[in-house]
């Protein structure tokens, strides 16, 4: 994976396949501790005990069109080389947590990309999903909730265009305030 905003594509696309109806997203900036951590928690069905032990594994999975899940793993291993690790909390029928950290200023770790496309892209593809974005720094918070855009827009669907477009905004105006936006990606 190219960036941090792919591995969470993919570990919320696991949430969707656990019949989640509400995930969170939350990206927090550490810069005094120097750890970024990105965690995903959900309220789908949880995983097995027995398959949990083994997680991390590309051999472990609940899919049955192949044999193999890399999502964890290669998220582990992106961790793992920037001096992180990655915890993963579950219980069944109850959802899901993975949290992973990075060194923020380690060499390899992985730019966070865009951020925004990739929540408008899940809003968009899983409406009635229920979505919810914090961004934090030591100084600054930022939340999204796909609930309060739905209050306000009453009968407007939030897949329309115009909405997909502010929500863009809306999320990369708040990843400039947390994180400097694309060119200072993470403040100082």
């Amino acid at each position: 994976m190219k960036d941090l905003s792919l591995h969470l594509m993919d570990i919320v696309q696991n949430s969707i396949s656990a019949k989640a109806s509400k995930i969170c997203v939350s990206l927090t900036a550490d810069t005094q501790a120097d750890i970024l951590t990105m965690r995903i928690a959900d309220n789908g069905e949880g995983i097995e005990e027995s398959l949990l032990k083994n997680i991390a594994s590309p051999f472990a999975t609940t899919r049955k069109t192949r044999k193999v899940g890399m999502g964890i793993s290669l998220l582990k291993a992106s961790s793992n080389m920037a001096e992180g690790d990655i915890e993963i909390y579950s219980k069944k029928f109850e959802g899901t947590t993975v949290e992973a950290t990075f060194k923020i200023s380690h060499i390899d770790r992985l730019p966070l990309g865009d951020l925004a496309e990739t929540m408008v892209t899940l809003i968009m593809a899983n409406p009635d999903i229920e979505f919810e974005l914090d961004l934090s720094n030591k100084k600054d918070c930022f939340s999204f909730r796909t609930v309060e855009v739905k209050e306000q827009l009453k009968d407007i669907p939030i897949t329309q265009f115009e909405v997909l477009n502010w929500i863009r905004e809306y999320i990369n105006s708040g990843i400039k305030i947390i994180f400097g936006g694309v060119l200072n990606e993470i403040i100082s």
